[in-house]
């Protein structure tokens, strides 16, 4: 990274010097750290769509040519070779691990998996109807008060304890908050399996008959988590950074950002994709909803197509449309009347010129609610999904911000209230 670049300001005519940045990869950055101590001005960017707020090593997106790279490697080319597990590993050590490293690792996560035991009690205290995010909050939050021992910020073993404790802990409290929700007995995790089946174990499997996890659902779920596993600084992972530049505990910081990611914006959108589909129930009421998507007038916007990033098409989505079409061939499902819906909406954006020159192609979140819910899954679990694959990628940023030893983060403000006045006495306003 370069900064012999700089660019000009003026403001109020005079002129300012504003070093320049040169990633490794995508657009150069305008530092403005001084900006407010030398202009008396601040920039104002909502949403912060053109502001870097930290640097990273971890993963970079190309929103125009719809590329992906974790640590530099294209997400297809980990799809097809790798796991989730050992994406875990490459984004948190930031290279792809030997075999002696790769067994040391997942042994390492799968005998972290089960959780206090004291925490079963935990989960009584929610309503069994409560939704499975409203449980993972605050049960990851309770972690803190569960392991004293990987509280400490400032030392490096805590922090890695703390990490192995949350990727392979988070899909056992996902399963128990579907458990509890469905009114079924935990399910405790079975060191044999492999991360994906043992979640979707946990999840299905009952006490009174065996449950074998099918390969293909299997290689299905692995997938999903790997493809959400990090996604750059969007709203959860940019809200664990913001929790964790105050010196907050990891585990209180995870809960944050599965707060965030609860939002039908984000998280939730695969869950909204799903409704959609079902609301549209039959493949004869789709030109009604394409007329209502064209009309800007009508407020409707069909879910599951397009992406802010992603100008062109969202490279997860190319190979979750594999999984998808490998999981409902399997289970031989192709009447499904909201599968129909969903494989003639795809048709339609993959040819009518009005998808085409919007560049609304489907996205990921579009085939993963197909998938799971044709393995069983209701749509509140779908954002609990999310949050199990994410974990890692959050964990990689924190531990990341972690060691720059940077500000507490302060946005500031275009303030648009009343100016000073004084206060009058109730009996004269």
């Amino acid at each position: 990274m370069c900064a012999d670049k700089t660019a000009k300001l003026s403001v109020n005519g005079k002129e300012y010097d504003l070093p320049m940045m040169s990633p490794v990869m995508g657009p150069d950055v305008v530092d403005i750290r001084k900006l407010y101590d030398e202009a008396d001005v601040f920039t104002f960017d909502p949403g912060f769509t053109s502001t870097a707020a930290c640097k990273s090593a971890i993963t970079y997106i190309d929103g125009d040519k719809g590329e992906l790279l974790y640590r530099g490697y294209p997400i297809e080319q980990l799809a097809a070779e790798s796991t989730h597990l050992e994406v875990c590993f490459l984004l948190l050590y930031g290279e792809l691990p030997t075999k002696a490293q790769m067994e040391d690792f997942t042994s390492r996560i799968t005998r972290h998996t089960m959780v206090h035991e004291q925490m079963h009690y935990f989960f009584r205290g929610f309503r069994r109807d409560s939704h499975p995010m409203a449980t993972m909050v605050g049960v990851v939050g309770a972690m803190s008060a569960f392991y004293h021992d990987s509280l400490d910020i400032t030392d490096p073993w805590q922090r890695e304890v703390a990490a192995m404790r949350m990727i392979a802990k988070l899909p056992t409290i996902a399963a128990m908050a579907y458990k509890y929700s469905v009114g079924q007995p935990f399910v405790y995790p079975k060191n044999s399996l492999s991360y994906a089946a043992n979640f979707l174990h946990m999840c299905f499997a009952v006490p009174t008959e065996d449950y074998v996890v099918n390969p293909v659902l299997e290689k299905a779920m692995d997938r999903i988590m790997m493809l959400h596993a990090d996604h750059e600084q969007n709203a959860s992972t940019s809200t664990v950074r913001l929790a964790g530049s105050s010196g907050a505990n990891p585990f209180a910081c995870i809960a944050a950002g599965i707060a965030c990611l609860w939002g039908p914006a984000h998280g939730g959108a695969n869950q909204a994709c799903l409704e959609m589909l079902r609301e549209i129930g039959t493949v004869d009421r789709i030109p009604e909803y394409i007329a209502k998507a064209k009309d800007k007038n009508s407020g409707f916007r069909l879910m599951g197509f397009g992406h802010r990033v992603y100008k062109n098409f969202d490279p997860r989505a190319t190979v979750m449309k594999e999984s998808a079409d490998e999981v409902l061939e399997l289970l031989g499902i192709h009447n499904n009347p909201t599968l129909q819906v969903a494989k003639e909406l795809e048709r339609i954006a993959l040819s009518d010129d009005y998808f085409i020159s919007k560049k609304l192609y489907p996205n990921v979140d579009f085939y993963s609610g197909i998938i799971l819910d044709a393995m069983g899954f209701p749509t509140s679990m779908f954002t609990p999904i999310f949050a199990i694959s994410r974990t890692v990628g959050w964990i990689s940023q924190w531990k990341e911000m972690i060691t720059e030893n940077g500000k507490i983060g302060r946005p500031r403000q275009l303030y648009v209230g009343p100016q000073k006045r004084d206060y009058v006495d109730v009996r004269h306003r």
